[in-house]
């Protein structure tokens, strides 16, 4: 019988590769959609264009997804019309080409969540519509047609075996061989008795002696009279064999692996703090030479389990351009549906991330994007009346700074009116002060659940839709937002987040009787202010700092324990400029490694905490997030308010 361990894993690596094989696509057909209309077109991404629908064919067919393999087998009939310049690429074909990847990628999409089919229908007659030759047949039948004018002259059958895997022989690495001999007709999975069979019809030549070493890998070779002469092949062109060598040192981990290996490392960071806990108890009673060489291994322990930790961390970074190639599309759509004229410029693609946080981000990013095409953006005729060129630019960007990653996403459009923004509030019940909103207000009021500036939804709505959505993830993210926004102008938000979320470094706070840790890329700087300096204005306490003024919060206050005398404050500074916020503590007892354990049930969790951890002695230390305490202390009134409204409003 068929293992269903081999099964599930044979899907994984059919979802992973089609996967990389998206991405492909998607990058070659932006640089195509500007070339629309022209008479020659790169042969080169053609090619690279071709090989990837192919190989999503012939891998859907093994799966017997046959949406999925019509679809390929479309889009390739368009692009050998294309290579064969029996059609121009016109943007009615790219229309088409990007219509079928959307609904391909749905198709495996619901394939992997085991959901029902979506319609292919749509999408194949406008695939045949670009392709005359091919219209009236594909209309009339949702039947992929004949791969090819090949003709196969090889049976070949693959059966593979925990052994075989073992030595690095799948399927990809037979069907990589057969590329290389010619051109693959079909390929088949069949269940036996014994297991699963992989058939192959290949059109190509096989020599004797080749054959005779392929039996060994379980691979059998057969030949099918009459031969057919050598087929040329897109897959057999010059580019493969850097492909193949590339393939040969890239190892697919699943991220749970990763998850698993990080929990082990995050074990082995409090084992180390407890045995250091130990020692220090036993230095007195240890001669001092002895002593020392306790230290250097302790010392030369915590490096080599540094480099570990940031060595697995690395595995899980991939740049956030995965994030990004997705947006063009987006972009592109919305622009002609809104009739707007948009460019889109993407920055520091190659700027890594966790891969966890890469997936949890892509729908905030998604959303900002829509509403700033949709929303933020003024029409061409009413750019060009205000001195702006007819075309807007939507600029994403990310970078690295320090132990976190920055994302920006920036438009050059009307910006927001602030005082529209608050008249709309008011309308809707959200109570707000006289005067206008700064910053942390709007965006408080922009991310409030419930708050649109449209009363009727469209497939991007006004700016509050979805970035309820969008706050919340960074914030469970550990990360902050913040929103800039000049009218005439354009709007910015730039969203900061850590580059991971198992292992960090922390500052180690004193307050009162109580301990806690401050994830340092949190802190933007640390400075000790003594109490006499702290003035108190209308409830609030405030400091001179770098030629300004600084509020001041007491954490001891906000959780209510008692708080010691001291000559001088330890103050975190958290934001910068006029959002900079002073948390007070007793003091700052040094920097620590901890391991983050997330609060996930909603029953203890608490605004201003965002996790806990164990320092070695046994005892749990909350983490402190101290984003939120300065944004609740330093908005005390409209933002609670307007975040207690919206609770009211949205239930």
């Amino acid at each position: 019988m068929v293992d269903d361990d081999f099964l599930a894993g044979f899907m994984d690596d059919y979802f992973v590769e089609c996967e990389e094989h998206l991405a492909t696509i998607r990058r070659l057909l932006l640089a195509m959609d500007a070339r629309a209309g022209e008479q020659l077109v790169d042969p080169q991404a053609l090619a690279e264009l071709f090989r990837s629908f192919h190989s999503i064919k012939g891998i859907s067919g093994m799966v017997e997804l046959r949406e999925a393999e019509m679809l390929a087998h479309h889009m390739e009939s368009y692009l050998r019309a294309l290579r064969q310049r029996e059609v121009q690429l016109t943007v009615a074909g790219i229309d088409a080409l990007i219509r079928g990847v959307d609904t391909l990628e749905q198709s495996i999409a619901a394939r992997r969540d085991g959901i029902e089919q979506p319609s292919i229908e749509q999408s194949v007659r406008q695939l045949a519509a670009v392709v005359p030759a091919e219209g009236a047949a594909s209309s009339a039948s949702l039947t992929p047609a004949p791969v090819g004018s090949a003709q196969p002259s090889w049976r070949v059958t693959f059966t593979p075996s925990a052994g075989l895997l073992a030595r690095g022989i799948n399927v990809d690495s037979v069907r990589a061989r057969l590329r290389d001999a010619g051109s693959i007709v079909d390929a088949t999975p069949k269940v036996t008795p014994e297991g699963i069979v992989f058939e192959f019809l290949l059109a190509g030549n096989i020599a004797a002696g080749t054959a005779a070493d392929w039996a060994a890998d379980g691979i059998q070779a057969h030949p099918i009279a009459p031969p057919a002469p050598p087929v040329e092949s897109i897959e057999s062109g010059p580019s493969e064999p850097a492909a193949r060598v590339a393939s040969s040192h890239v190892v697919r981990v699943d991220l749970t692996k990763l998850d698993d290996v990080m929990r082990m490392i995050g074990d082995l960071v409090i084992s180390r703090a407890r045995l250091d806990g130990a020692l220090a108890g036993a230095e007195a009673s240890l001669p001092s030479s002895i002593w020392r060489a306790v230290q250097e291994n302790t010392q030369t322990i915590e490096r080599q389990l540094r480099d570990l930790r940031e060595g697995v961390m690395r595995l899980r970074l991939v740049p956030v351009g995965e994030i990004f190639r997705r947006m063009p599309f987006v972009v592109r759509d919305l622009a002609k549906e809104t009739g707007r004229k948009v460019r889109l410029d993407l920055r520091g693609q190659e700027t890594e991330i966790d891969k966890f946080l890469i997936e949890r981000m892509m729908d905030p990013v998604l959303h900002l994007v829509r509403n700033a095409v949709s929303h933020g953006f003024e029409s061409a005729a009413e750019r060009v009346a205000h001195g702006k060129p007819a075309e807007g630019t939507l600029v994403l960007s990310a970078a690295s700074v320090g132990e976190a990653v920055v994302l920006e996403i920036a438009d050059d459009g009307r910006g927001i009116d602030a005082a529209a923004i608050a008249s709309r509030a008011r309308t809707l019940g959200f109570p707000l002060p006289d005067g206008p909103l700064d910053a942390a207000t709007l965006l408080e009021v922009l991310c409030a659940p419930g708050f649109s500036t449209r009363d009727e939804s469209d497939r991007a709505s006004g700016r509050g839709v979805g970035m309820a959505v969008v706050k919340t993830t960074v914030e469970e993210l550990n990360g902050t937002m913040t929103l800039q926004s000049v009218p005439g102008e354009g709007t910015r938000f730039v969203i900061e987040l850590p580059l991971t979320l198992s292992i960090t470094d922390a500052l180690i706070a004193h307050v009162g009787d109580r301990v806690f840790a401050v994830p340092q890329a949190a802190v933007r700087e640390v400075v000790e202010i003594a109490p006499d300096a702290i003035r108190r204005i209308e409830g609030h306490e405030i400091a001179p700092f770098r030629g300004g003024t600084l509020p001041i919060v007491r954490l001891a206050r906000v959780f209510g324990v008692h708080e010691r005398a001291r000559r001088a404050l330890h103050v975190f500074v958290v934001g910068s400029g006029v959002e900079a916020v002073g948390v007070a503590v007793d003091r700052i007892a040094g920097q620590r490694e901890i391991v983050v354990r997330g609060m996930a049930d909603a029953l203890i969790k608490v605004d201003g905490v965002s996790g806990a951890t164990d320092l070695g002695d046994g005892r749990v230390v909350l983490i402190l997030d101290l984003a939120a305490i300065a944004r609740r202390s330093r908005f005390p009134t409209p933002a609670g308010r307007v975040r207690g409204a919206a609770l009211e409003s949205a239930t």
